[in-house]
């Protein structure tokens, strides 16, 4: 029922137009997005999926070699993957399609596959049939780590009434002290608090190089924003935002200053920043992880909890074949 053909370049233009009309297409599934990256990075096997010679469905991929064997991923460019399927999505043609896949695995040699699933809030319409195909095929968990999402109300005064009241004062404290936000184009200025906070914070870089970011936000200026918040002109803090789809925003980078901890400038940012998803008319605000590797931040997770927010998976299965 179903055929597999691994992606090429001709493809780009029909790929990105079926993401952009899926139930769960998301901006990292975009061919204009994951093309960012150098062709040699990253060793593509994207497929394309079909069903009576109609694109059906597609599969941002890669090869990697895991502890010597070859397996198919999610594209490692991509914060999230798995299949963009039509939001009429039947139990049987994500049956059909799961053993499609699977047979293309075996037919092309992989030891295995190893997918990072959108979380489930993503999709237009709420369907889990995927998921349940993944585990008849004899999918398992690799690792389940928890991002926080925000529901979004449909005024500003209704999300601020689910603030914990030491996040309510933060905010007027911030004010007070006069901390201004206002959305920018210093990604300069932003990276180097970015890059700062994550040495002395974890001893990491960013995912990103700073020509990067600048080439991401130039490829999708209306969907990659940079808040930001100052103090005297002076940039103390900044979120940079990833518009995920029509409904959901995800917070890619948070990071502030610690010089200017005491204007409590971040709890001002998240709070403009809701003002304008709303007024966009975005219905979830993604925190992103307080999790690695299943290891809870719980300081972390306890500061986007004071907003409102609340914990649901982001999982990576795999299927081992050899």
């Amino acid at each position: 029922m179903f055929t597999l053909h691994r992606y090429i370049n001709q493809n780009e233009s029909r790929w990105d137009q079926f993401v952009s009309s899926g139930n769960n297409g998301t901006l990292f599934h975009l061919r204009k997005f994951l093309n960012y990256h150098p062709k040699d990075r990253f060793q593509d096997h994207s497929i394309l999926i079909e069903k009576k010679q109609n694109l059906f469905s597609v599969l941002p991929a890669a090869e990697l070699i895991v502890d010597g064997k070859r397996i198919l991923v999610s594209h490692p460019g991509s914060t999230v993957g798995s299949f963009v399927v039509p939001e009429n999505l039947s139990i049987a043609d994500a049956m059909s399609m799961s053993e499609a896949l699977v047979t293309y695995l075996k037919e092309n040699n992989f030891s295995g596959i190893r997918i990072t699933v959108p979380p489930t809030l993503y999709q237009r319409r709420l369907s889990n049939y995927m998921d349940f195909s993944f585990f008849k095929q004899g999918f398992t968990y690799l690792k389940r780590d928890v991002t926080s999402i925000l529901f979004l109300e449909d005024s500003l005064d209704k999300n601020l009434a689910k603030f914990k009241s030491s996040h309510f004062r933060a905010v007027r404290n911030a004010q007070e002290k006069g901390v201004n936000v206002r959305q920018s184009n210093d990604f300069d200025s932003f990276y180097h608090i970015l890059e700062q906070n994550l040495k002395i914070r974890h001893g990491v870089s960013p995912t990103h190089t700073l020509t990067e970011l600048k080439n991401i936000h130039a490829l999708f200026p209306d969907r990659v924003n940079l808040f930001a918040a100052f103090v005297k002109d002076v940039m103390v803090a900044g979120v940079v935002n990833f518009v995920v789809n029509d409904h959901v925003v995800l917070a890619f980078y948070i990071s502030h200053d610690e010089a200017y901890q005491e204007f409590r400038a971040v709890n001002l940012l998240f709070y403009s920043i809701f003002d304008w998803a709303i007024q966009q008319g975005f219905r979830i605000y993604d925190f992103g992880t307080f999790t690695v590797n299943e290891e809870p931040n719980m300081g972390l997770g306890r500061f986007k909890e004071n907003f409102g927010a609340s914990g649901i998976f982001r999982d990576t299965i795999e299927l081992k074949l050899s």
